[in-house]
């Protein structure tokens, strides 16, 4: 069981074997290329339309976003570059987090849509696509009472 949304998506990302190691909060230093970040802490929202008289929990949605970070291109003559991106990466990811379940969660998480994907070059021929994934899960107890 996950503690949080990261570890949840994380762990959803190694059951599907794409064979690129996944990481919360950063690469261990030195890491090659292609891996996978993903990060927590940014913007949550609180649903409240679904509680009310019929009893059910609060509803809060929570931004993730998953990096994927890869070597777009090697050199190989004075002249010459070979493509290493694996192009359509980022698109089987987010299609595999869209509308998928996250059961490692440990609240009950209602849907998990992808809101874009983002591709843009850094440094040293490296390439990362950001997807931006919201998760809408049920608000735990624990989050808002204090212990």
């Amino acid at each position: 069981m996950a503690a949080s949304t990261a570890g949840a998506v994380k762990a959803r990302l190694e059951s599907l074997a794409f064979g690129v190691p996944v990481f919360r909060d950063g690469p261990r230093k030195g890491q090659a290329e292609p891996y996978i970040v993903v990060q927590e802490g940014l913007p949550a929202t609180i649903d409240l339309t679904a509680a009310g008289d019929a009893g059910d929990d609060p509803q809060i949605n929570e931004t993730v976003v998953v990096d994927l970070v890869q070597q777009a291109r090697v050199q190989t003559g004075p002249r010459t570059t070979k493509v290493t991106e694996r192009h359509g990466l980022a698109e089987a990811i987010a299609s595999a987090l869209h509308g998928g379940p996250l059961p490692a969660h440990p609240a009950k998480v209602t849907s998990v849509r992808v809101q874009d994907i983002d591709r843009s070059p850094i440094e040293d021929n490296k390439v990362r696509h950001s997807i931006t994934v919201t998760v809408r899960r049920a608000l735990l107890s624990q989050e808002v009472t204090p212990a």
